[in-house]
């Protein structure tokens, strides 16, 4: 049961993008069409996976029986840089299409920060490794339906005539706070 509230709050109510803030430069960047969405949504649940897995390991591991806990930020970045670059070699290698695919996608993973603030917020929520690798996922899956919900969004914009001080960025953002406040409707569900 704890397992489906964590699911529930990361998706829903504590959505990493419209509750925390995380993650905005892909969020405003690359929603303007809902397959180019779910492609970085997919790639983000791929890697924050992962990500989290390596950085909670590192954190248990390393970290704190050695008492470095102060290296932490410095160590997930570089893990997660890594890890992004060993996901777009092996990619590369062994699915050159999904690779295509992929394309720009992989190396802007690198610089967004939901991942790193994920990484970082299971070790805060002191969660075991189960409820680390949920959380990650149940975050990554609210990352991509709000980036998929808000590509939506801005496909419908851009079909309908707006006043030319709304158009484009303007009116993006009005959306994304209607969206955000949306959301918000779900936060008497559950607590975390």
């Amino acid at each position: 049961m704890y397992y489906l509230i964590i699911f529930i709050s990361a998706v829903f109510v504590n959505n990493v993008v419209l509750a925390q803030f995380l993650g905005i430069c892909p969020f405003l960047g690359v929603s303007k069409k809902v397959d180019t969405s779910m492609g970085m949504g997919a790639a983000v649940t791929f890697v924050m996976a992962i990500a989290t897995i390596v950085t909670f390991l590192i954190q248990k591991y390393v970290l704190d029986p050695n008492n470095l806990g102060y290296l932490q930020t410095i160590a997930f970045i570089l893990v997660i840089a890594a890890l992004v670059q060993m996901v777009e070699i092996i990619l590369k290698k062994v699915s050159p299409s999904l690779y295509q695919a992929l394309g720009v996608f992989l190396p802007l993973i690198t610089t967004n920060c939901a991942v790193l603030g994920v990484a970082i917020l299971v070790i805060q929520k002191d969660f075991n490794f189960l409820q680390s690798l949920v959380y990650a996922v149940s975050t990554a899956i609210g990352f991509t339906l709000a980036m998929v919900v808000f590509a939506g969004i801005r496909e419908q914009l851009a079909k309908t005539s707006l006043p030319k001080a709304m158009q484009g960025i303007p009116a993006a953002m009005i959306c994304a706070g209607i969206l955000a406040m949306a959301f918000m409707g779900f936060s008497g569900i559950v607590r975390l």
